[in-house]
């Protein structure tokens, strides 16, 4: 089984991801994770790379295929995979999607919060933000640079929630909440294959 994580800025997708890993005894793809490592290797920030990236497809469309067959092996050796990543729904289209979304403030407050502390901080790689209103201003631009860029590589817009087979806004709930729908939601789906399977 391959469940597929997208979702915008600061819905907590990555902290759900860690905790369904950890629920499911699953295998985590981090497609963030391997964009912020190719900035660090180019000597950028996420943003400098995500400005790049509008006139250079490879750093989306390459790291995108690469993690869709990682997921795919991964699966084919009897694992559970999670793969976390605004567009993995689409090059895995057999996966179980979930799309986790949140208020453009709270994610800016999350985010922001996130950057106080060094090692947050450095992981993100977000480059230089000194406030909580430029984390805002940085949030609404996230959300606009990243469906450009997939609407113009992919023609995809994955804002769009009809794409998931769940969707959950996490603005007024907690990282663990969020992660006990998506349990609940998935053990009604094993019911219901198994239901489906028991009545051939």
């Amino acid at each position: 089984m391959i469940i597929t994580i997208s979702g915008t800025p600061g819905s907590g997708k990555s902290t759900v991801a860690k905790l369904l890993v950890k629920a499911l005894g699953a295998e985590r793809i981090y497609v963030g994770g391997m964009r912020r490592e190719l900035a660090k290797e180019r000597g950028i920030t996420l943003i400098e790379l995500n400005e790049y990236a509008k006139t250079h497809s490879e750093t989306d469309v390459d790291v995108d295929k690469k993690a869709s067959e990682l997921a795919k092996k991964l699966e084919k050796e009897g694992k559970i995979v999670i793969a976390e990543g605004h567009t993995q729904f689409y090059f895995i289209p057999d996966s179980i999607k979930i799309f986790i979304k949140v208020d453009p403030e709270e994610a800016a407050r999350r985010i922001w919060k996130d950057l106080q502390q060094k090692e947050t901080r450095d992981a993100r790689n977000e480059g230089n933000i000194s406030s909580l209103e430029q984390m805002k201003r940085r949030v609404q631009e996230r959300f606009k640079e990243d469906n450009a860029r997939y609407q113009k590589y992919y023609g995809l817009d994955y804002l769009d929630e009809s794409h998931y087979d769940l969707v959950i806004d996490s603005t007024t709930i907690t990282a663990e909440q969020v992660t006990e729908k998506i349990l609940l939601f998935l053990k009604g789906k094993r019911a219901l294959k198994k239901k489906k399977s028991g009545s051939l």
